[in-house]
Formats: structure tokens, C-alpha cells, sequence
């Protein structure tokens, strides 16, 4: 039983962590011409063409998959 707790435990944080990515947040604002997504963090993220864009506006909250590198967008979560 201690196992599975523990397990479950450390399942919560590393899911805590994912969702404090860098790409997550809510939208300030997006320009769907460029692609570019601005986060009310002042962060900004360029979605290239072969990655699916969500119909999201502002004050949506959103989740962005970034590569290893953190720094090319590899989809965007509702």
C-alpha cells in the first residue's frame, strides 16, 4: 500500500510541474496571422504552420508543448 501511495505521489508532482511550464498560462494575446501567441506573463511563442492552432482568444488558458530545447512550439492545448 505505502508503495502506491508513494507512486501517486510522485506522479502528482512531476503533473504539478508540467503544468508550470514556461508555455503554459493565460493568453494576453494572439495574432493568428503571425501565429504568434502572447502570454499575460509577456512571454511570447511563434506556432510554426505544421502545428495545429486551436480557436483560442484572450483570457483563454492554454498549454504549450515545447521541444527539448524550449524553443519551438510542438502543440497547443486547450
Amino acid at each position: 500500500m505505502k508503495k502506491i501511495i508513494l507512486a501517486a505521489s510522485a506522479l502528482s508532482i512531476m503533473a504539478g510541474a508540467a503544468l508550470a511550464s514556461p508555455g503554459s498560462g493565460i493568453v494576453g494575446n494572439i495574432n493568428t496571422g503571425t501565429r504568434v501567441i502572447t502570454l499575460e506573463s509577456g512571454k511570447s511563442f511563434t506556432v510554426p504552420h505544421d502545428v495545429a492552432l486551436p480557436a483560442i482568444q484572450a483570457g483563454d488558458t492554454v498549454s504549450l508543448q515545447l521541444n527539448d530545447e524550449g524553443d519551438k512550439v510542438q502543440a497547443v492545448l486547450r
